[in-house]
């Protein structure tokens, strides 16, 4: 390595995104293949709304002038979203929000703002989503984990707090969990919230909420009576956006001015800001596929079932997790390989496969491939 660089990094892995895709080749190369494997949704912006999307970049965005750095029109629009998807009594406001490029941008600002020198570390349970704790390791931020149940996923309760009890040199800091998680589907059940309910205020608890549109399953109701409890939630899934990487945080305005500290300045392009308060505006119309997305994953987890050879369990996302119940080494990673030769894309993760539910043609044919695979 350069001598300047940090000796740690050589130990680090970067993230692969789309690692059985056609990761660094033109976009349209792979338009051939079924690509199920980043949780996106199966369904592009309806062309109208492309097309107001043309428009407003053609007669409202200066592209020789920066974005609006204080985000405050899409952040009235997300309150007002957060509020009205909750049926709030109390509204959210925009003191209570903080917009990041991507959710990822969110995370490493919450690890800024929390644990960094030396100050703290943060408890995952593993598997889960693999930015908390490749974020953090990249910040030198000590990663505790935990480990989850074989049959349901649950989070081992009694490592998790036997871990925060232990941890003093640096002490737990923050909690991440993801409701429902990724890669394995399961929302969080009442023993794990009653837990999270639990922890001191000194302990701050992340809440990923990626997928809310898909499970309506929602903390942001319990936000004003914890405030040590933040909630990050994104564009990419059932707003159609994955392109614009817009994701927020709703939380209490003490840590939100913090967040904002943080940020990098015009961190959001003004395009991406756009698409999202588009999306936002038409929103009644981007969502009415969801109970489709739903009926296909159910489809998908009822057919899948029928495999002897495999483990399959129930999703309250827009994905689905099987396991091969005999499960050899690199087995994962061929199946994978030979899903992809056959034209489907899916994801080797957490010691399973995570399929995303596609339009209806993309998950028959993941399917029909699937068996041919499993059978061969």
């Amino acid at each position: 390595m350069l001598g300047f660089i940090r000796s740690d990094l050589a130990q680090f892995t970067a993230y692969t995104p789309n690692p059985g895709g056609d990761s660094g080749k033109p976009i349209l190369s792979s338009s051939s293949r079924d690509r199920v494997d980043a949780n996106e949704s199966p369904d592009d912006l309806p062309v109208e709304l492309k097309e107001k999307l043309a428009w407003t970049y053609q007669q409202e965005i200066e592209a020789n002038r920066y974005p609006d750095g204080s985000h405050q029109t899409l952040k009235d629009a997300i309150a007002h979203y957060v509020t009205e998807s909750a049926s709030l009594e109390t509204p959210v406001t925009s003191s209570q929000i903080s917009v990041g490029n991507g959710s990822d941008e969110l995370i490493r600002s919450l690890l800024i703002t929390t644990c960094l020198r030396g100050e703290g570390s943060i408890l995952v349970a593993n598997p889960t989503f693999s930015m908390y704790g490749i974020l953090a390791q990249t910040l030198g931020i000590p990663v505790v984990t935990v480990e989850r149940s074989p049959d349901n996923f649950e989070i081992n309760l009694d490592q998790a707090q036997r871990a925060i009890a232990q941890s003093e040199h640096p002490p737990i800091r923050v909690v991440f969990v993801v409701h429902p998680n990724s890669p394995t589907g399961n929302s969080l059940t009442a023993s794990e919230l009653k837990w999270l309910r639990s922890l001191p205020d000194h302990i701050l608890v992340v809440i990923d909420e990626a997928y809310f549109e898909f499970s309506q399953t929602s903390v942001v109701k319990e936000l004003a009576q914890h405030p040590n409890w933040a909630i990050l939630r994104t564009f990419s899934k059932a707003f159609r956006l994955a392109a614009h990487r817009v994701g927020y945080c709703v939380a209490h305005p003490e840590l939100i001015a913090a967040l904002e500290k943080m940020r990098l300045p015009y961190n959001l392009p003004s395009f991406s800001q756009a698409a999202a308060l588009i999306a936002l505006t038409h929103r009644d119309q981007l969502l009415t596929t969801i109970p489709q997305i739903i009926a296909e994953r159910d489809k998908l987890l009822a057919a899948l079932s029928e495999y002897p050879g495999l483990q399959v369990w129930s999703s309250s996302a827009n994905f689905i997790y099987i396991r091969p119940r005999q499960l050899e080494q690199n087995s994962l990673s061929q199946i994978v390989q030979q899903m992809k030769a056959q034209g489907t894309v899916i994801r080797n993760t957490g010691g399973g496969l995570r399929i995303t539910v596609g339009s209806p043609e993309e998950n028959q044919r993941t399917l029909e491939r699937l068996q041919t695979v499993l059978l061969h």
